[in-house]
């Protein structure tokens, strides 16, 4: 199974926080919101992130090759903001004939996607989306 995460859009809503960095690495509890720890505790080791067009300097010195969250990162550009089909259509070839996880890198789930991603490996849907 892979992993496609979206880290793009502006924050526009979360100003003053997005004015030096991304909305997804705010701090939350003095850690930054990381949905990329969330996808590796689901047992996923290869991720795609799909950047915007601002802070990639930023989130890619964050995340660098993934080394450090023990996955292995690949970064796609989305550019202009087209929408999460947009985003997720970019990493078709990455995703290949995988099944594939996709977070949203500012949400914040308590319990994570652990649970789920079992369910899904478990089930025999197509598509899976629990909320």
């Amino acid at each position: 199974m892979r992993g496609v995460i979206l880290h793009g859009g502006a924050g526009t809503r979360l100003n003053p926080l997005t004015f030096s960095g991304p909305k997804q690495l705010i701090p939350i509890a003095n850690k930054p919101v990381n949905v990329l720890e969330d996808i590796r505790d689901s047992g996923v080791r290869d991720v795609a992130i799909v950047l915007g067009e601002i802070y990639l300097e930023i989130v890619k010195e964050y995340y660098g090759d993934g080394g450090r969250f023990s996955v292995k990162i690949t970064y796609m550009y989305q550019g202009k903001p087209l929408g999460i089909t947009h985003a997720v259509g970019l990493c078709e070839d990455f995703v290949g004939e995988d099944s594939f996880v996709v977070y949203l890198g500012d949400n914040l789930l308590q319990q994570g996607i652990k649970r789920y991603v079992g369910e899904f490996i478990q089930s025999d849907y197509d598509a899976y989306m629990p909320f």
